[in-house]
């Protein structure tokens, strides 16, 4: 069985939006939150996300840059992807990344106090399409 490439798990994953990012706390235990992926991205192998500088998300990834996603989508299509995370505090990457509908979250868009966003570079994506499943070192 053909395995698919990762241009080929990047159309799927154009339909979701939502991710579960999840990284090591102070403790070592695993901790997860939903992130929107802005969906229509094109991926590469690096997603990016923005938040808070404040959030015990930026604290863990300090700490360890290890971090999981997590995506579901339609047809029992799920990615897996491990990687590491980096915060980026530069206003010309946050303008390449930005969409619209990220004014719902951050008031004063990229001037927004206290905004960073974060970079997951992945190592390896796993999928599954139904019985299918394979990986991708990337």
């Amino acid at each position: 069985m053909a395995g698919k490439s990762l241009s080929e798990i990047a159309e799927k994953m154009r339909d979701i939006d939502i991710c579960m990012l999840s990284t090591h706390a102070e403790g070592g235990e695993i901790a997860a939150r939903p992130m929107s992926n802005n969906a229509q991205v094109e991926y590469d192998g690096d997603s990016y996300f923005f938040t808070r500088e404040e959030t015990r998300m930026v604290d863990d990834i300090g700490r360890d840059p290890t971090v999981s996603l997590a995506f579901n989508g339609r047809d029992h299509f799920c990615v897996a992807v491990e990687g590491k995370a980096s915060v980026i505090r530069d206003k010309a990457a946050f303008e390449a990344h930005w969409t619209p509908d990220l004014d719902h979250w951050f008031e004063d868009g990229i001037d927004t106090p206290g905004i960073v966003m974060l970079k997951v570079h992945a190592d390896r994506v796993h999928y599954w399409a139904g019985e299918e499943n394979g990986e991708v070192r990337v």
